[in-house]
């Protein structure tokens, strides 16, 4: 679905304009809890690549502090970079323009509820330690040639379609430290079996450090993408399967934990043609056999890695996830 106008979303136009203008008379600035320099993006996200040396979001501009949803959606949708902190919970519906060149960090307590954001060609944002839930769409959607952008230490869950799609030539995206749970269709990338021309050698993305817990299916789903870097994630109780790779897509899982998981990876799904899986060095516990298939660009082509032990991960993973642990 396309997203609406913020300015659609809220009953009475003349007192969003009111609102919207006092926000930009009066920044709402605050102590900058989180304008200290913080972690910076590894993975794809961490790469100098298509004019953008990494991801770093908002660092430079202005940090605000916002507690009630318009003034939340004004700051989103300006053109200059600003570090946005969440303060309380931001209420709206269906996907919501999120500009380039942003931070958006909640402080203790931040959710973002019924709705979610849409990146749509913008490049350098960071989303860190929000709450997601119950949107009626995706909740976070990364399409149309946007590029560097980086999830990370967020709580997703129950919403009515996908918790992260990364589609139409996204690229280079980086999903870490995050608990998906309560949830059917996790991650999606590469949003239709025919749109391969726009999404070959695109999509690239790293998910690492993940809790997958309980989740039914799309950990991710993966079309045309590669390569597609999935490592050191806790997959728990997946009802349907963990990683699924179609349409020639290349993806390597790589020292994961998968427990409880009938079909830890599938070569193909649904209507779609098979993709390419290399696996290697995951723990499989009570869990199926992994599909594998053909051979992966390997992530080092771009950036340095050391993967943790997969056998420590049902500890590590769950206890360093989500928000309030950064």
């Amino acid at each position: 679905m396309s997203p609406i106008s913020r300015r659609g979303l809220l009953a009475g136009a003349a007192a969003t304009a009111l609102t919207a203008a006092t926000a930009r008379t009066a920044p709402a600035t605050t102590n900058p809890v989180w304008a200290a320099p913080f972690a910076t993006a590894d993975g794809f996200a961490g790469t100098n690549l298509l004019g953008q040396n990494g991801t770093t979001g908002g660092a430079g501009g202005p940090v605000v502090t916002v507690r009630d949803t318009e003034a939340f959606l004004d700051y989103c949708d300006r053109n200059e970079p600003y570090v946005i902190q969440v303060d309380g919970i931001m209420r709206f519906s269906s996907k919501q323009a999120l500009r380039s060149n942003k931070t958006v960090i909640g402080l203790p307590g931040a959710e973002i509820r019924g709705g979610g954001l849409d990146m749509y060609r913008r490049q350098n944002v960071i989303i860190r330690n929000l709450r997601f839930t119950g949107a009626d769409d995706d909740a976070i959607s990364i399409q149309q040639s946007s590029h560097h952008i980086w999830i990370d230490h967020c709580d997703l869950s129950g919403g009515a379609d996908g918790l992260i799609d990364i589609v139409r030539g996204a690229d280079l995206i980086t999903v870490s430290w995050c608990h998906f749970h309560d949830h059917s269709k996790t991650a999606l990338l590469g949003h239709s079996d025919s749109n391969a021309g726009p999404d070959t050698g695109k999509l690239r993305t790293t998910f690492h450090h993940n809790y997958f817990d309980r989740t039914a299916q799309r950990h991710p789903r993966v079309r045309f993408g590669e390569p597609i870097h999935v490592y050191n994630n806790y997959f728990r109780d997946n009802a349907l399967y963990g990683v699924a790779s179609t349409e020639n897509a290349g993806v390597l899982v790589e020292s994961n934990h998968f427990r409880n998981v009938p079909h830890p990876i599938y070569v193909g799904y649904d209507e779609s043609g098979p993709g390419r899986v290399v696996e290697r060095d995951n723990v499989y516990s009570n869990s199926g056999a992994p599909q594998t298939a053909g051979t992966v660009v390997e992530p080092r082509t771009y950036y340095p890695y050391t993967p943790d032990n997969p056998a420590n991960l049902p500890t590590t993973v769950p206890a360093g996830v989500g928000v309030g642990r950064i």
